[in-house]
């Protein structure tokens, strides 16, 4: 239990880089199909998009996993309790949503254009509800 408070404090730092991602990068989808006849801005966007999600997000998201399953080791009490139940199934909920921006992020870097900038505002929408969800239970 000594070392449980600078592993919380690297789990807090990992979520909130986490939360970069997926806060962010649906935003950048929107400015992307926005503006998909300006080639000089979206090849700058995909480049934007590549680096969030390969250098920041996905990794931050990782880093989260396994400092929150480093956690519940060291107070598996945490695992009797159904608020935790309730956290780890939004988490789950997160985590595809994180892998379907990696889906639509591909898509976009080769230039296929199946949602619409109104589509990205509202998908920007969902982790707003799971953050709240994961901090409320």
């Amino acid at each position: 239990m000594e070392y449980y408070l600078p592993i919380l404090a690297f789990h807090i730092v990992a979520v909130m880089s986490w939360m970069a991602l997926v806060f962010y990068m649906p935003r950048l989808f929107v400015y992307h199909v926005e503006n998909k006849d300006k080639k000089d801005f979206t090849d700058v966007v995909k480049i934007q998009e590549r680096k969030i999600y390969k250098v920041i997000g996905f990794p931050a998201m990782l880093a989260t996993i396994i400092s929150g399953i480093t956690l519940i080791v060291l107070n598996p009490a945490f695992l009797s309790q159904g608020w935790m139940h309730g956290k780890i199934f939004v988490l789950l909920l997160m985590i595809i949503y994180t892998l379907s921006l990696e889906k639509h992020r591909k898509k976009l870097e080769n230039d296929i254009y199946e949602k619409n900038g109104q589509w990205y505002r509202a998908y920007n929408e969902l982790p707003t509800l799971y953050g709240i969800l994961i901090v409320t239970f």
